[in-house]
């Protein structure tokens, strides 16, 4: 009889204290419930205590739409079924268009900017075996990519310069801007009288590596540019390499080309540029000789991660099929213009007043700026 009462005892004793034990855990599960978002709930009975089980599912959250898709061009239709919703092909001798999809509307460019950022550093002249700095000023805030460039990294302007047209480096493009003369403001100052030099009215930048929306051009504009930095052979020569290797402290990093189509013995590639953040989609701007004839290639706003190459693969076909070489004194096009043009769809960023504003058909918010998305391919937020 005295073991039962102490038996009792001892169990009356320890229940407070399982269950204030179980409290906070249970006060912490909740917690973190609630932050969670809910698939479905089930209560169930265990010895007169209803307990309930929460079962959790993942949010996906959906690709954001371009600035393109937001607009509606991606609806235009074209022969070449390309997915992208701006494009021109164009004879580089002849400025003869070839092919066009909406080549007047403005859309934001990305990393096609760091070829107007090539173009201002080359023409400055700056000596290209200048050791610069990575500091904090060029880690991005815009959209939290990365880069394998870490604070302190110390390579020559020329290294830069190669790793920001090759592999599309953010942390280089914005060294070079930040290491101009007159310092970063200087620099975009100077890119955007580039653009005006060169007739490029529908052209707006507002840093030098693409990752804001604000830098924005037509695909007519781009193709100037184009034309422009195909005149130097260090900007062909460094944007069309496979690949390349750089001393970082006391490694070698190998840095790869963001268009796989220059190791593509098919092609043959004078110049290029690929870029990407959400608001822009897939963009990409080739100069190679097909068919005999040397040809500028833009392609803006295209879904899908290999879309782009897969538009300039349709493009190489078309031309080689039904494009004749072209005759001493030019000549009507084989094929006119296959779209006709389109109005600017996106508002040209803000600019000093003495620069002329393109006025645009359709007023876009800025989208707010994300965090990593696709940032070197896996996931990369440019290229």
């Amino acid at each position: 009889m005295l073991f039962r009462g102490l038996v009792t005892v001892v169990i009356a004793a320890c229940l407070p204290l399982s269950a204030g034990a179980a409290a906070k855990p249970a006060k912490k599960r909740a917690a973190a419930v609630a932050k969670a978002p809910v698939k479905a709930s089930k209560a169930v009975v265990v010895r007169g205590v209803k307990r309930t089980s929460l079962r959790t599912a993942r949010v996906v959250v959906p690709a954001r739409p371009s600035f393109g898709q937001i607009a509606g061009l991606h609806s235009a239709a074209d022969p070449l079924d390309l997915k992208s919703s701006v494009a021109l092909v164009m004879d580089q001798d002849t400025n003869e268009v070839l092919f066009s999809k909406n080549p007047q509307a403005v859309l934001p460019i990305a990393s096609l900017t760091k070829l107007m950022t090539a173009l201002v550093v080359t023409e400055a002249k700056l000596p290209l075996d200048e050791v610069l700095t990575i500091s904090q000023d060029d880690v991005d805030t815009e959209k939290g990519s990365r880069s394998r460039l870490t604070v302190g990294t110390q390579l020559t302007r020329g290294e830069m310069m190669h790793l920001a047209l090759m592999s599309s480096e953010n942390r280089a493009a914005h060294a070079l801007g930040r290491h101009y003369p007159g310092g970063l403001d200087a620099f975009v100052a100077a890119m955007n009288r580039k653009a005006i030099e060169l007739g490029m009215p529908a052209t707006r930048y507002v840093e030098p590596t693409g990752l804001s929306s604000r830098n924005q051009s037509s695909a007519r504009d781009l193709a100037t540019l184009v034309k422009a930095a195909h005149h130097y052979p260090l900007i062909r020569e460094l944007s069309t390499s496979p690949e390349h290797q750089v001393a970082v402290g006391h490694r070698n990093l190998q840095f790869r080309n963001t268009n796989g189509l220059v190791r593509d013995p098919d092609w043959n590639i004078g110049l290029q540029k690929t870029g990407y953040i959400s608001e822009a989609g897939r963009c990409l701007v080739m100069q190679a000789q097909m068919a005999g004839r040397q040809l500028i290639m833009v392609f803006l706003d295209s879904a899908g991660k290999y879309s782009r190459i897969g538009d300039a693969e349709r493009v190489r076909k078309w031309v080689n099929e039904r494009i004749t070489v072209a005759a001493p004194v030019r000549a009507t096009p084989t094929i006119p213009s296959i779209v006709s043009p389109i109005t600017p769809v996106v508002p040209a960023a803000a600019a000093p007043a003495a620069m002329p504003v393109v006025p645009a058909a359709v007023v876009l918010p800025e989208p707010a700026s994300e965090k990593a998305h696709e940032t070197l391919e896996a996931p990369k937020l440019t290229s």
